[in-house]
């Protein structure tokens, strides 16, 4: 019996050591393998960022994360003595299914190539699309993340966006801001107009290159309306339209100029004799109104 034991004690210790050694290498591959893989991608991902666009590094980031992921899982399975060629064989049926079930997926994935080559806007920009507006938080592969101004969160597949008109709002460092003003018709036309001019020069958030802009546009029931348009650094635009508003009915009051209010003048052929009104007092009389006896006629 011991010699049978000093006998089996070898092979024993022999396989003992070769699975310590795969159990060495497999907690090394987790437990060194992933961190690195996750400290690398992100490093490259931020270079790129500084040096390119923050769209790019995230977008770089993330296939060099899945791709470290795949071969560390893949040298785990070599580890464990699984054979690879089956499993490949097998990963490459399913990809192809999955491919044919998923054809939405691939066009996602095209498009948000395009997006990223194409660059038509970037993380941090303000875009309407469609009827959403808001602040681009990420632009992966398959959709867009966007946080709109009330702080909802929005994901919009990529392919809606090649076949959706996209406007960037803040892709140029300066914005124009357009205000509708309405003047009574009995007020003077340069008056206004220079009265809106100094108050584009007094705040001072407007640029004054390029000039403001008071335009007379339409001529309405009610009065005359003007577009007064001053321009701003974008991240002023808001500031901008809170504050100048009020500042312009504040001026007005000041200088007496009348914002008209929605009515309809009557006149009876001229302009400068009052709508004639005739009051009649008079009652018809009650014997006339009577009818007639008819015992009489």
């Amino acid at each position: 019996m011991m010699l049978a034991a000093l006998i089996e004690w070898p092979a024993l210790r022999e396989y003992a050591l070769q699975n310590l050694e795969t159990i060495i290498r497999v907690l090394i591959l987790l437990f060194i393998g992933l961190p690195a893989v996750w400290f690398v991608s992100r490093t490259v991902g931020r270079a790129l960022e500084r040096r390119t666009t923050a769209q790019a590094g995230m977008v770089v980031r993330k296939v060099m994360l899945y791709v470290g992921v795949l071969i560390i899982g893949l040298s785990i399975a070599r580890q464990c003595g699984i054979p690879l060629t089956p499993l490949l064989g097998a990963a490459g049926i399913v990809g192809v299914a999955v491919g044919f079930a998923s054809q939405t997926s691939v066009s996602n994935i095209i498009s948000g190539l395009f997006l990223i080559a194409e660059k038509p806007f970037a993380v941090g920009d303000v875009v309407k699309i469609g009827p959403t507006t808001g602040l681009v938080l990420s632009i992966d592969l398959l959709s867009l993340k966007i946080r709109t101004f009330d702080n909802q969160y929005v994901r919009i597949p990529n392919e809606m966006l090649m076949k959706t008109e996209v406007t960037n709002i803040t892709r140029f460092p300066i914005r124009r801001v357009d205000f509708t003003i309405s003047v009574a018709y009995r007020e003077d036309l340069e008056r206004v107009k220079s009265i809106l001019l100094d108050l584009a020069k007094q705040h001072p958030q407007v640029l004054d290159e390029p000039d403001p802009l008071v335009l007379l546009t339409n001529y309405n029931n009610s009065g005359i309306d003007f577009l007064f348009a001053v321009w701003c650094v974008k991240s002023d635009f808001f500031e901008i339209r809170k504050t100048l508003i009020p500042s312009i009915k504040k001026r007005f009051d000041e200088e007496g100029v009348e914002i008209p209010f929605p009515h309809i003048s009557l006149y009876a052929g001229s302009g400068t004799e009052a709508l004639p009104i005739r009051l009649v007092n008079e009652e018809p009389a009650l014997d006339s109104a009577m009818p007639a006896d008819p015992s009489k006629t």
